[in-house]
């Protein structure tokens, strides 16, 4: 879409970037929130898609 390609060196720049800018004590905390993020996100997109249940049905 935008021509633009993560090569090699393109993506060692990137890790050295990230690395200089988080230091090394942070990246594994950073991976972690980045996950949790991820995984919240997922959650509710499959809630979203699910079927929902009719609350009329429940009272009865």
């Amino acid at each position: 879409m935008f021509g633009f390609t993560l090569g090699g060196p393109e993506g060692i720049i990137l890790l050295v970037l990230v690395l200089v800018l988080f230091g090394g004590s942070q990246l594994p905390k950073l991976a972690r929130n980045l996950g949790k993020a991820q995984k919240e996100f997922k959650d509710g997109i499959a809630e979203a898609d699910a079927p929902k249940e009719d609350a009329s049905t429940e009272s009865e």
